[in-house]
């Protein structure tokens, strides 16, 4: 029995693909028809089907046009190396997408992006990083930096994880005080708090305050990041507060 010769619209039928990515593919010389007629049809034999198939089953692996052109033209054995290597590409994008997940629906859930693990396999620096980064370019000049880097290189882990604790925990006090006036005897004993808190890590002038005060109320990853724990504008809240302490002071 004569095999039978497919035209683009059966292609299209049996595959799913476009007219217009058959088209494509003859063009960039990656799938031509085995025949053509007279009047220019495109037409098919049923091995042309086969290579189809592989070609579409290697871009579902995430290779490129130009990738499966080079591989269609390798023995089976050198394709199944590069199908091996391809293999462990894929999982560490699946785990790289698994870490973005779990990122994405944490920042969703309302954590702010300084907690999120979303660059820590990435080219990109950890946020936590960057921000010690951004400190150093900052204030690295200043008696008070110096201060804070030395005491953190001698605290543990442990140590360094319960007093930023510590200071979240002051954070949430003071988010609960939101309905009182920054000037408040509460509001100002928790700034105090604060202040002591942060006093553990470097030596904090009035003028060092004032800068953390602003950075808390003019930089919206600060913003973002007080804002989880509170429906209100806790970022304002403290930059009034503290500024407050610093009149007092």
């Amino acid at each position: 029995m004569k095999k039978p010769l497919l035209a683009v619209k059966d292609i299209v039928q049996i595959t799913g693909i476009t007219s217009r990515t058959l088209h494509y593919y003859d063009r960039i010389d990656l799938f031509k028809p085995t025949h053509l007629t007279e009047k220019g049809y495109r037409l098919y034999d049923r091995s042309s089907l086969e290579k189809l198939q592989t070609i579409l089953f290697l871009k579902e692996m995430d290779f490129s046009l130009k990738e499966i052109a080079d591989i269609l033209k390798l023995t089976r054995q050198e394709q199944k190396q590069i199908l091996k290597k391809q293999s462990q590409t894929l999982l560490s994008k699946k785990q790289r997408l698994e870490t973005i997940m779990v990122a994405l629906e944490e920042y969703v859930s309302g954590n702010d992006i300084s907690h999120l693990q979303i660059f820590n396999s990435s080219s990109v620096l950890p946020l936590k990083e960057q921000y010690a980064n951004e400190a150093r370019f900052i204030y690295g000049e200043t008696e008070a930096y110096n201060v804070f880097n030395e005491t953190l290189d001698k605290l543990s882990q442990d140590e360094k994880d319960e007093r930023f604790q510590s200071m979240e925990e002051v954070f949430k006090q003071i988010a609960s005080c939101v309905d009182q006036h920054p000037s408040s005897d509460e509001v100002q004993r928790l700034i105090e708090e604060w202040k002591k808190n942060l006093m553990q890590f470097m030596p904090c002038d009035t003028e060092l305050l004032a800068c953390i005060a602003d950075t808390y109320k003019f930089d919206a990853r600060f913003n973002n990041y007080f804002n989880q724990y509170s429906n209100e504008d806790l970022a304002d809240f403290l930059h009034s507060a503290i500024m407050h302490h610093i009149s007092q002071s």
